[in-house]
């Protein structure tokens, strides 16, 4: 991107310093001196930010500046274990007129599966799990201490990493409250962060890049380039895979203490606000080969919607295994009316920003992934203002049928501009889905 340093300093982790330069970033907007182009049908709705990690840097308030400068009709921030970023994200969306939602991810335990590999490489009964299109981050009691217990619960477990890994990595090591923390906004330090300090720490204490990538070859077990160090995103997954993940030095394999179950994370979910959601990986291992039944667990206990990676699932131009797996559980994902969350990650470095959905694999598909975005969207906005979300008990009284429900909040989705949402205050549970549809038609300038 040829963004300004001004412009860049939207991803400053000083929330002041941030602030000030949304609100300058703003005001060149309305003065005419930046100027967006028309929304485009892309979409990215899970963008890790540097609340959690992205692997650009990027808050979500320059997530947010982003997708205005590359026409997205919708985009959405995810982060792991916290909500930190979601009313900065919202907010600066609104004021963008950038359709916005905001999710969470987790790991969780599935005792129906406890034998069975999920999404979580090597880890039986463990998966990547999410709650999406959560509304606000004023929670109740209840919901805000499970919310610290993930909080807690990560920090814990990065610290006795850290620990482990100091012993490994000697004469390099590193004090997690003192190197880790100072790079994240918040405190919510994640493998990735950790990964990045060994290697700046390696770097300090190295007074060559010969010898460093010499270190490293040595503790690693493996050749590392000098042109790897001292932070190349290479060197940086050889480091987390030989000292955090399956096998390596500082790992320990976790169990059905590790997480929180899926049944009590789809519980908070759902009682913030948002929508229980499902992550679905690549459909190869033996949990993902028994999807059907997966579903059935996971619906059971709230879940209402899926997220996809699609940018790792195909390979333009090659029609193999990886393809059709992804064509398999987009299809039963349709026939189970679950609205599908699509996005990129961003949670490493070189990731793209919004999928290349004019390829010929995607290109059948960006119909499907537009709708789950307008629905998720929907709920976000009409959640937020209103408590007439898509898990609602007014959206539950009214449609019962999931299809029909999908169609209304899709409907909701594309008719909403972000910058006039707050007129929705004005509704309430009395109305009936047609006099929603009327008003927001009557509110909103759609084209036909």
């Amino acid at each position: 991107m040829n963004d300004t340093p001004f412009f860049i300093g939207l991803n400053q982790l000083n929330e002041q310093a941030r602030s000030q330069a949304v609100t300058d970033a703003l005001s060149a907007v309305q003065s005419g001196q930046v100027q967006f182009p028309a929304p485009q049908d892309k979409i990215n709705l899970h963008i890790h930010t540097f609340f959690s990690f992205n692997g650009e840097g990027y808050s979500p308030a320059y997530v947010a500046w982003r997708a205005k400068q590359e026409g997205l009709a919708l985009a959405g921030i995810v982060d792991f274990d916290v909500l930190d970023g979601l009313e900065e994200f919202l907010d600066i969306s609104r004021q963008l007129d950038l359709k916005a939602t905001v999710g969470i991810e987790t790991r969780v335990y599935v005792p129906e599966f406890a034998e069975a590999v999920i999404n979580s490489p090597g880890e039986p009964g463990i998966a990547y799990h999410m709650g999406v299109g959560m509304p606000q981050r004023k929670l109740n009691a209840p919901e805000e201490h499970f919310l610290s217990t993930l909080r807690e619960t990560s920090a814990r477990r990065n610290r006795e990493l850290v620990s482990r890994v100091n012993i490994f990595t000697a004469p390099v090591t590193v004090d997690y409250e003192q190197d880790v923390l100072p790079h994240t906004p918040t405190g919510n330090a994640t493998e990735r962060h950790i990964c990045k300090v060994y290697a700046l720490k390696a770097a300090a204490y190295f007074s060559s890049p010969d010898k460093l990538a010499s270190f490293w070859s040595e503790k690693l077990a493996t050749s590392i380039e000098v042109a790897d160090v001292p932070d190349k995103p290479a060197l940086l997954d050889k480091i987390r895979a030989k000292t955090m993940k399956r096998g390596g030095a500082g790992y320990v394999q976790p169990d059905a203490q590790s997480f929180p179950l899926m049944k009590d994370m789809n519980a908070f979910v759902q009682a913030a606000g948002g929508i229980p959601c499902v992550a679905w990986l690549d459909g190869l291992s033996d949990g993902e080969q028994r999807m059907e039944e997966l579903l059935d667990v996971a619906m059971s206990t709230g879940v209402a919607a899926i997220n996809i990676i699609p940018d790792r699932n195909y390979t333009p131009g090659v029609h193999d295994q990886k393809l059709k797996n992804l064509q398999a559980v987009i299809a039963l994902a349709q026939a189970r009316n679950l609205p599908i969350v699509v996005g990129t990650e961003m949670n490493a470095p070189g990731q793209k920003f919004v999928d290349a959905f004019e390829t010929e694999e995607l290109a059948p598909l960006l119909p499907v992934f537009m709708e789950g975005g307008y629905i998720i969207y929907a709920h976000t906005v009409l959640q937020r203002h209103a408590r007439l979300g898509y898990l609602s008990p007014w959206a539950e009284r009214h449609f019962p049928e999931r299809a029909a429900r999908n169609q209304f909040f899709a409907k909701i989705g594309k008719h909403v501009e972000a910058c006039k949402q707050a007129v929705l205050t004005g509704l309430n549970d009395n109305l009936s889905p047609s006099e929603v549809l009327t008003i927001t038609n009557k509110l909103y300038e759609v084209k036909a």
